[in-house]
Formats: C-alpha cells, sequence, structure tokens
C-alpha cells in the first residue's frame, strides 16, 4: 500500500502529540522529518524520535514528503501553509488557519489555483456527542439561544496570543459547525488581567432568525469549565464537555417521571481521529473532513471579534 510521506513542522507541545500520532500510523505514513528551528527542541525530537530526521526548515526537506503538519505558533501558519501550496503539497494546519482575513483570502485564492488539499486543525469537532446530537441542533425550531463556556485557571501557554484566537475559535468554529443559524454580527467585550493580550472574553453573537449566542473564553478562571447549552421553547440541552455527559430537559416529563434526562458518552482521541481522516483523504481523494473553507470562516469570525474588541462596538459578520 502506498504510504504518505510526511514532515511534522514544529516540536512544541502540540507537535509532539501529531509526531507520536504520525508514528501510530505508520501503515499508512512514512514520517520523513521533524522540523524544528530552537535548538533545544531539535535534542528533544531527536531524543523521542532517534529514526526520524530532523532539521531546521521546511526548504530542507520540501522535495522529499508528500504532506506537512504545521504545528508552529500561529503568526508563522500563513508563510508556511502559503509556501506549502506553492509547493502542492497536502497540509494539515492546527488551527487557526492564519491570522486574520487578509491572510486567509490570500491562501483561499493561492489554494484554488493550486488545487491543493489542506485540512484545519478544529478538533473540538470530534467529540462524539455531536454525532449524536447535530441533526437536533441542525433542526431547532428558532429563536434559540447557545451558550458556551471555556475558561480555566492561568496555565501560562499561548500567552503570545490572545484567547479568541487560541480559544474562541474553537467555539465559533462549533457554532458554524452545529447550527444553520448564521452569525450576523459580533459583540465582544475583554480584559487583558495577566498578559498583554486579551485573557478573558466574552463573545454576543446575533444570529439570523432571531437566534443569539454567548461564547465566554478565559485563561484565568479560579476553575476550569468547558460546556455548550442549548436553550429553546423545546427545553434545554447541556453538554458538560469534562465529564463527556449530555443532560435533556425537555418541555414535558420522561417516561421513568423524572425531569432531566442524563446520559454519557466515550472520550475520543480527538488527534488520532484528526490524522485518519487525513491520510484517508489523501490516500483516496475524499474531501477533507474540515477543509480550507471551514478555517477561512472561523478566522473570519475571529478576526471581526477582534475587531469589535479594538473598537468596542459591535461588528457585522460577513461569511459570504
Amino acid at each position: 500500500m502506498k504510504k504518505v510521506k510526511v514532515a511534522v513542522v514544529g516540536y512544541g507541545h502540540l507537535g509532539k502529540w501529531h509526531c507520536q500520532k504520525v508514528e501510530a500510523h505508520k501503515d499508512v505514513a512514512e514520517f520523513v522529518a521533524i522540523v524544528e528551528k530552537f535548538p533545544a527542541g531539535q535534542e528533544a525530537a531527536k531524543t523521542n524520535h532517534p529514526n526520524v530526521r530532523v532539521v531546521s526548515s521546511v526548504e530542507e526537506i520540501i522535495h522529499e514528503i508528500d504532506a506537512a503538519f504545521v504545528v508552529t505558533p500561529t503568526s508563522t501558519h500563513f508563510e508556511l501553509v502559503k509556501y506549502l501550496i506553492e509547493n502542492k503539497k497536502n497540509i494539515f494546519c492546527e488551527k487557526p488557519l492564519c491570522s486574520n482575513d487578509s491572510e486567509a483570502k490570500i491562501l483561499n485564492e493561492l489554494a484554488s489555483q493550486h488545487n491543493c488539499f489542506i485540512q484545519v486543525g478544529h478538533s473540538e469537532r470530534f467529540h462524539q456527542a455531536w454525532d449524536v446530537l447535530r441533526d437536533q441542533f441542525q433542526n431547532l425550531k428558532p429563536p434559540f439561544s447557545v451558550r458556551i463556556n471555556r475558561v480555566a485557571p492561568f496555565k501560562g501557554r499561548a500567552t503570545d496570543v490572545d484567547v479568541v484566537q487560541d480559544l474562541a475559535i474553537h467555539d465559533l468554529d462549533l457554532l458554524l459547525h452545529l447550527f444553520k443559524q448564521k452569525p450576523l454580527e459580533i459583540k465582544a467585550q475583554g480584559y487583558k488581567i495577566r498578559t498583554r493580550n486579551w485573557d478573558h472574553v466574552a463573545l454576543d453573537i446575533k444570529l439570523d432568525n432571531n437566534c443569539e449566542a454567548q461564547i465566554v473564553i478565559g485563561r484565568n478562571s479560579v476553575k476550569e469549565i468547558r460546556d455548550l447549552e442549548v436553550t429553546s421553547s423545546d427545553g434545554q440541552i447541556m453538554i458538560d464537555l469534562f465529564a463527556n455527559k449530555i443532560l435533556e430537559a425537555s418541555s414535558s416529563q420522561f417516561e421513568d417521571g423524572s425531569f432531566v434526562k442524563e446520559a454519557s458518552y466515550p472520550k475520543r482521541d480527538h488527534l488520532l481521529l484528526e490524522h485518519f481522516h487525513f491520510y484517508d483523504s489523501v490516500l483516496k481523494g475524499k474531501p477533507p473532513v474540515i477543509g480550507l473553507k471551514d478555517g477561512v470562516r472561523a478566522v473570519h469570525l475571529v478576526d471581526m471579534a477582534l475587531r469589535s474588541l479594538a473598537t468596542q462596538s459591535p461588528v457585522k459578520v460577513d461569511l459570504g
């Protein structure tokens, strides 16, 4: 069977996990190289993956690979993805695809010219809960409201970017993925607490058909919360993404006499599933499970949220 010759670009916290997943797919992936520019990262990569070549730049191995996993800081994504597109390589890019709307438009145009395969790493889509609930959410009768919380105590990571780019992008993508109603306007309120960037942000989002969403993200909270709640005239559904539970309070009593029904679902290895879909698409010509269009739309929402934070006013959304 033909194998995909791959490189992992970036050997930081997440890059290490991606390298493990490449090795877990030895039946379909040939691990050609790890690209890491920092000496400490290079030494760690050599120690942990002694049989894999470690190089300083992607240019050194560009003609030896079929695909690359871009797992570097967000500020580097645009130039790396652009270079890989121009060299007609298959690309997996961790979220966000790039830093802003302008970069996303350039990559979109460039990819259409070169007919490139690009998968974007919006891993939160792989919770099994969405397999159970997505059709139900898609068919919800408006109006309804969505509330998403993603907050945690300070962990000292990803402080080079704000929480909108680092965290809210997960939930903005979920909003697009799970519900038919398009975002129309974003109003953001934020606080810079520990860093020079936004550490806590609340997004109020107007959706069409009189629906609404609120997303709260923070990295300086007193406890860790990760959940999604939907309320409509039919009742309420809450997904606890930490406890892997779905709780539902409908408009009537359940058969057992209770007013709240609870169900559990198993945890998944989201990164492993992303890799599986990536190789499956590359080898079989299938559309990417999360493609360039998804990445571009998520970046647009992030850009509009940051614009609202900068201007302290609501900003219109245009997803085309």
